[in-house]
This record gives structure tokens, sequence and C-alpha cells, in this order.
């Protein structure tokens, strides 16, 4: 029977894979999938958080007294009672942060743990929490951006993850040379993940072996990471996560959390499970910090761009030095003459950010292509022409070539199927009665990360496979595309895979960041998979050819399994030693001799009631290239939902600030705005065929992250087209346009 295709699950063209359902679409939709906080425990103990008032100070007294009279409360630990038993665990080596809750009583941030109230059941141990009763030594806080106290210090030099302010020639004198020169600056706000699955943390010990249950992005990580903060062979720990509920980045650094809860189930004798709050998820794990961008560009009459400078800012706490540094992609995406660029961090009393869905991309990029539109205004040229005068298949830092580069395809594609050439470029002049139109377009671009990765591969004489690998589903549809590389290796159906994933019993993957996941997990599992097949072949004296399901008929019963490992170009020969201790090694992006990028071109529709003011976006194009395409209903599903996060960048998010204490005023997603199903009408994904064959020998490029960026800059292009008033600081809401 011929496969049935639709918009949700398209028709593949060349170098495409079928739409095939997800392999675990049947447990998630009945509710059999166990995620994390799901899997049934015999004696378990609650915990429950008690979380600061506070952003900077000193506990000075806690009252636990009304909290230990609650019947069923087993025990209550604070930084009385704890102090290091919990070992704290360096920023920047796979830990969200360097504050180690219960170490000491200072207060680095709103909503630090102070104490963990431990019980017989959940609402015991929530009415216990609700009952401590804490005393501060409070002292000024700095909120962030303008705050007395805040401390600037460049990225370079003081953040171990920014290694470059990408730079070449001399841009200031480029600048005064330029026809035509722009100067503007823009903002984005504190935004956090939300996702749908709670952060939780469940810990069983049996005897000196640790089993902890974790939505986590990277389980090997947190394995490690456990084991140093209590001190143990991580042999010993074993960390279990099949499903994630939604992450963005936010289950990707092991948590402050998740020691500390070991720590409590070996203390107390009996398993604990930690469920953190909707609220505390606010400050107790990352966020997306807060931007300030200043940009400048000049070029000539024919659009030509001579001079380009981009210098960032970004919110982290006081500790650590947490940085995204974006300006490696912006200062490498056209051909810019000369370019400098340079990033600061500004140390305030928050908790520490980490990533979030295009980390560096979508605040960086934001800004870059709201410039390119502001500079094909002053130059009174159609943006995506000045795009295309300005494209390029080098990179202008050191003269690298890409790999690949459809950047100019999307925009034509995307274009068209748009309407872009309908649009009358004049600011205002697009009206449907009450309703201002307006169009704009952005580009967008994600760096093919690669990192080492093994599996386990094995064929059965019955014709079924396992998959095993460490990997991690996080809503990406990890399972069925890793599953679909070994069918399609192999020569069998889809429903003879069973892939397994999530648990450190299982050979190790790399973090699920970065977009990888496909790319690293699939080389791996067509490594094995050919392995298997030469020695199959082999074994009954025919060459690598033909159909495997033709062999195994011969074969009467028995097993072929393959281990295999692959490191991409350019990664340590160690890469997979420190797989197995917990440390993924990402590489791509700008980091070789040639430039590895995803590509993207956005258009949207915005309409603005004359009167209220009220922003719509009826609909929204992307054209995307990014290799090799695994899986067009899981792709079609990841891009439009990062369209659909780009239109809540634009329009919606932001984590509102008191900026007197340095305190989340909107910590739930009552009041933290995302879009519904009444704010999204058209979206429409065009995935454009790729072969890029220098990649990764699966030819596939990331596009988990590519979907969101340019999204918002899109947006804003089409708002100042629709009403002539330029919104530089993100979100855009109503009040921002009632004078316009």
């Amino acid at each position: 029977m011929s496969p049935t295709y639709s918009q949700a699950a398209p028709e593949p063209k060349r170098n495409m894979g079928e739409p095939a359902p997800r392999l675990d679409a049947r447990l998630k939709v009945t509710g059999e999938a166990r995620y994390a906080a799901d899997f049934p425990i015999n004696n378990l103990a609650h915990g429950v958080l008690v979380t600061s008032a506070i952003a900077r100070g000193r506990v000075a007294s806690l009252d636990l007294e009304e909290a230990r009279a609650v019947p069923g409360v087993i025990e209550i630990l604070t930084h009385e009672n704890t102090g290091d038993a919990v070992k704290p665990l360096p920023f920047g080596s796979g830990a969200a942060t360097s504050i180690q809750p219960l170490a000491d009583p200072r207060i680095w941030h709103d909503g630090q743990i102070i104490a963990l109230v431990l019980a017989d059941s959940f609402e015991a141990a929530r009415e216990a929490a609700y009952k401590v009763g804490a005393g501060y030594a409070a002292e000024q806080p700095s909120a962030g951006f303008d705050a007395a106290g805040a401390e600037t210090v460049p990225a370079l030099g003081h953040a171990k993850s920014h290694s470059e302010d990408p730079a070449v020639g001399d841009a200031d004198a480029a600048l005064r040379g330029a026809a035509t020169v722009i100067e503007v600056g823009y903002a984005t706000p504190t935004q956090h993940h939300n996702p749908i699955e709670l952060f939780s943390t469940t810990c069983v010990w049996n005897g000196e072996h640790l089993t902890v249950y974790e939505p986590s992005q990277s389980v090997y990580g947190f394995r490690g990471m456990v084991a140093k903060q209590l001190g143990m062979d991580q042999a010993n720990v074993r960390v279990v996560s099949p499903y994630v509920g939604g992450a963005f980045g936010s289950k990707g650094p092991m948590t402050p959390r998740t020691g500390l809860i070991a720590f409590a189930a070996r203390r107390i004798g009996r398993p604990v499970r930690c469920v953190v709050s909707r609220a505390q998820g606010y400050t107790t794990t990352t966020y997306r910090a807060e931007t300030r961008h200043r940009i400048r560009m000049g070029a000539g009459p024919d659009g030509r761009i001579s001079g380009f400078t981009h210098d960032g800012w970004e919110v982290t706490s006081r500790p650590d030095a947490y940085v995204v540094g974006g300006t490696d992609s912006t200062a490498r995406l056209y051909g810019y003459g000369a370019v400098a660029t340079k990033v600061h961090m500004v140390k305030a009393d928050r908790n520490t950010p980490g990533y979030m869905r295009s980390p560096p991309e979508v605040p960086y990029i934001y800004a870059l292509e709201s410039a390119m539109d502001e500079l094909a205004v002053a130059l009174k040229m159609d943006p995506v022409e000045l795009r295309r005068v300005n494209d390029t298949m080098k990179e202008p830092i050191k003269g690298y070539p890409y790999t690949s580069r459809g950047l100019m395809e999307c925009f034509d594609r995307a274009a068209a199927a748009f309407g872009w050439s309908g649009r009358d470029p004049a600011v205002g002049s697009m009206r449907e009665g009450d309703w201002l139109i307006g169009m704009g377009c952005a580009a967008a671009l994600y760096p093919t990360n690669l990192g080492a990765a093994t599996a386990r591969v094995r064929l059965s004489a019955d014709g079924t496979v396992r998959v095993q690998t460490a990997a991690h589903e996080i809503g990406n549809g990890a399972y069925t595309v890793i599953g679909q590389m070994a069918a399609e290796r192999l020569g069998v159906d889809l429903a003879a895979v069973t892939v397994e994933l999530g648990d450190t019993d299982l050979p190790p993957a790399p973090v699920a960041g970065g977009s990888n996941t496909t790319a690293s997990v699939c080389s791996t599992v067509l490594k094995a998979c050919d392995a298997i097949r030469e020695k199959l072949f082999r074994a009954v004296g025919k060459p690598d050819e033909g159909s495997v399901r033709d062999v195994l008929e011969g074969m009467p019963s028995g097993a072929i399994e393959e281990y295999a490992e692959w490191i991409p170009p350019g990664a340590p020969q160690d890469a997979i030693r420190k797989l197995y201790q917990g440390a993924s090694t990402l590489r791509g992006g700008s980091e070789g001799e040639k430039m590895m990028y995803a590509f993207g071109a956005e258009f949207v529709e915005v309409r603005i009631h004359a009167r209220t003011r009220e922003i719509r976006v009826p609909r929204i194009t992307g054209a995307f290239t990014a290799g090799r395409i695994m899986n067009t209903r899981t792709a079609h599903s990841q891009l439009m939902g990062g369209m659909i996060w780009g239109i809540s960048s634009a329009l919606h998010e932001k984590t509102d600030i008191d900026r007197r204490h340095a305190r989340y005023i909107n910590k739930d997603i009552a009041e933290y705005l995302v879009p519904v199903n009444a704010d999204i009408a058209k979206v429409e994904v065009i995935m454009i065929p790729e072969e890029d064959r220098e990649v990764n020998p699966a030819g596939i490029k990331g596009l988990g992250e590519l979907g969101n960026v340019g999204t918002a800059s899109a947006i804003a292009n089409a708002v100042y087209h629709a009403t002539g008033k330029r919104i530089r600081d993100l979100p855009i809401r109503i009040e921002d346009l009632l004078e316009a």
C-alpha cells in the first residue's frame, strides 16, 4: 500500500526519508511512556524545596519547629546539618551553576534552595515546607542591566567558553568610508523554558549502588557529576531517562538539586522523589539571559557591506561566567568587508543562565537580521536583494569555505511561496479594512554540531533489530530516526526495529544539545549496521550487496551484534573515553577549516489593528536546507515548532523582573505569556533537498534549533513595514505600538 502524505507528513524529496509515524507515539498518547517521575518506587519519601525570599545576603536564622511538627515529616535538611556533605561542582564542566545549595548560609539569588523537607507524603512535605521560617540578613541586590553594583567584564579572558571575538580588517575605517551607515541598538528579555514536564529527581540506593530517575539531556553527564558530588565511583551510578517532556536546554547541565536528593535518600535510608514546582523552576534551573546589542554597518550604493561591528552584552550570575557569544555566527553570516565584535558579561545577583533553544543564535541573529532590514530601508533596497548582494561561499574572518550553503535558495523558494513580489515596499501602504498589513523576512542559520557517539546494534535471524545507545528522546523523534537509519542500512521494516535510549546501562551518546543527536548517533548506527552487513555477507561467502533478508532466510538461528564508535573529524582522539566519563565533545559550525551550517529563510505577514493596535500573525513561511532529512514528519514538526516559538519570542515571552529586589514576578504559565492555538494560523514549512557529503557519513545537519532563529526579526521587520515604527526591544506588545 502506498504511503499517505499530508502537510504534517510531507512526501519525501531527494535525500529525504519517509514520514514514518513515531515509534513511541502510541506509548505517549496512551500514557504508557514513563517519564522520570512516573517510575513506581517502593517505600518512597517525598521532598519539597524551600527557597529564599531575598536575592542577596545570607540566611540569619531558621525556625523549623512548626515544620517538624507536621505529621509525616521525616527530616529537614538545611546548611546547618548538611554543609559540605555534597561537594560543589565547578561551573563550565557540565554543571548548571557552581552554587551548591545548603553548603553555607550565603544567598546568591532569589529563589535559591535553603532547605529540603522530607516526608512520607508529598502533601505533608509541602505543608511543612510552607511552615519553614527563615530570617535574613539582606543586602541590596543588582538585578541586571543598569543596576547599581552590577559588574561588566569582557567575555574574552573571563569566560572559558568564549575563546574569540571574531574580527578582520579595520572596521572603523571601513565605516568612515561607507556611503550609508547605520548604528542601532537592540535588546532581548529574560525567557524561561517552561517545559510541560516539571523538573524532578528520584534517587534510589541499593547498597552502594545509586539509581537516579531524572529528565536529562545527558544521562552520562549526570552520572559523572553525581558521582563527583558524592565522592563515589561512577560505575555505581545509573541514570535513567527514557523520555523527556520538553527541555530546550534546561535539562542538559547538571542541576544543583540532583546531588542533594541523592544525599537525602542515603541519609534517611529510603528512596526520595522531589518534583520541583513550576515557580521554583524559574529560580532553581536555568533560563535565557537578557541581552543587549549595538550594531554598526556601512555599505556602498550597491548594497555591498564594507564594515560590520557587533557588540553584545549578556546578564549572568555573580559567581559563574556564563556567556553564549553569538557573534561567532553573526560575524560569519555575510560577506562583510571588515568585521569587529566584542561580547561582555554583566554580573548581577541572579541565578546562572543556561542554554535555551538556539542559545547564541536567537538573540544575536535577531539583532543582525533586524539591522539588515534597517540597512535595506536606508539604501531603498529590497531586503532579499541586500542579502543576495552580500551572500558568500566563504566566511569573512578566515576565508574558510562552507561545505554547502543554501541561504539564497531558501530565500527564493520561501519568497515565491509567500508571495513576496506582491509586497508594496512603502511603509504603511498595505491595508485591509481596519488592519494594517506588514511583511518582513529574515535569515536563519544554525551550526552543524557533531559529537563522538557509540551504539550497539543486534540483528537476529528472524530479521528483528535492536539498537542500543544512551541518546535522548526530548520530543525530537530520536527513537524513530535512529530506528529508520538501522532499518535502511539493514534492509528491514521499521516495525522490526526496537530502539533503546536514555539509560547509562547503554553505550554512551553525546548530550542532546546543539542539534547534534540525529547527525552524531545516526552516523554511529550507520557504521555499526555496515559492519553487520559485511560480517553477514562474508559468513555466507557473498559480496556485501543485495538483500539482508534473503541471507537471513538461510540462517536457522543466532544473531550478529556490533558495537561501533564514531568520532567526528577534529575531535580529540580520547573523545570516546571522555564520553564514557560523561563529557560530550562537540565539533562543527565554524570550528574547522570548512564551515558547516544549516540555513533557512522566513517570511512573515503581520496584521495590526489601526485602532486597537492588536497584533496578529496570519501566516508565516519558512524554507530550510539541512542536509539529509531522515524523516519528513519529525523534521516538519521540529521546524514548525521552532517557527511558532519564534512568534512567541517576538510577541509574547518575557520574564518580568522586580528591579528593586531582583526577583522574578511572573513565575507561572498563567502570566508568562506563550501562544495558544488562536495566536497561530498558517505555518508553511518548505524543506529543500540538499546533499552535503562533507558534514558526516550520514550527510545530516541538525535542524531542531534552526526554525526559531530569525523569526523574531522577521516579525519586527514586518511590524515596521506596517506601521513605520521600529520596535527594537523584544517582545513587541500593544503598548509599544499605541503611538505608531
